[in-house]
């Protein structure tokens, strides 16, 4: 009986799988490259921030540990703003019930969010009267907004002080809706990240946390 010849594979179907999975290895080094990236810059940021904390605590030993209700004259909290600089770490935001807690950086770019939370510009900073506009991944430190409750209580913690605030509402919007960045006038804190949770690509919609100051 006559032997039959082994088929010999494609070279282009062969090197299609190898692409393939270089491309995979490829992908799996970038997320596992973010996520260390994210944590040492984390824990870098956390240190820089409670080292910030106790200088200013031993050269202002009389004042209030935690101001819980700072009122700031217009012309200085615009003079605050002209001073942070995009990229420049302003704090940390925890909400203990979740179990989030997430370094704030001033601006909302690709690389911030990758590695932190950021402050939206434009809205007021961390301590200030005004409408506070956080924004963050939903897939990375914003993926436990969606177990968020009313009442929840968010601490906003600067080297000037911590900041608490209580949770009203949760709600979902457009992704084009910038209403809730407006400044009513109050004291109050905005979460806002990417809306379905599990939606896969570019989510459509915004789910946005209000909290007003206590």
């Amino acid at each position: 009986m006559p032997m039959i010849p082994r088929r010999r594979k494609r070279p282009a179907l062969r090197w299609a799988r190898w692409l393939l999975l270089a491309l995979g290895v490829a992908l799996l080094g970038y997320v596992g490259f973010s996520f260390v990236d994210a944590q040492i810059y984390q824990a870098y940021e956390d240190w820089q921030l409670e080292k910030a904390i106790k200088v200013h605590a031993a050269k202002n030993p009389h004042s209030a540990a935690t101001p819980s209700s700072a009122v700031t004259e217009s012309s200085h909290d615009e003079n605050a703003r002209a001073m942070v600089a995009l990229g420049d770490a302003l704090g940390r935001l925890e909400i203990s019930r979740i179990g989030v807690a997430a370094i704030i950086v001033e601006g909302i770019t690709g690389r911030i969010l990758r590695r932190a939370v950021g402050h939206i510009p434009g809205t007021a900073l961390p301590g200030q009267p005004g409408n506070v506009a956080i924004a963050g991944h939903r897939d990375t430190f914003f993926r436990a907004l969606s177990n968020i409750r009313q009442d929840d209580e968010v601490t906003l913690t600067t080297r000037d002080g911590s900041y608490r605030y209580r949770v009203d509402s949760m709600k979902v919007v457009p992704a084009e809706d910038t209403e809730v960045l407006n400044d009513s006038g109050e004291s109050v804190l905005t979460l806002v990240t990417c809306y379905p949770f599990y939606f896969v690509g570019p989510a459509p919609k915004r789910f946005v946390v209000r909290a007003h100051q206590i």
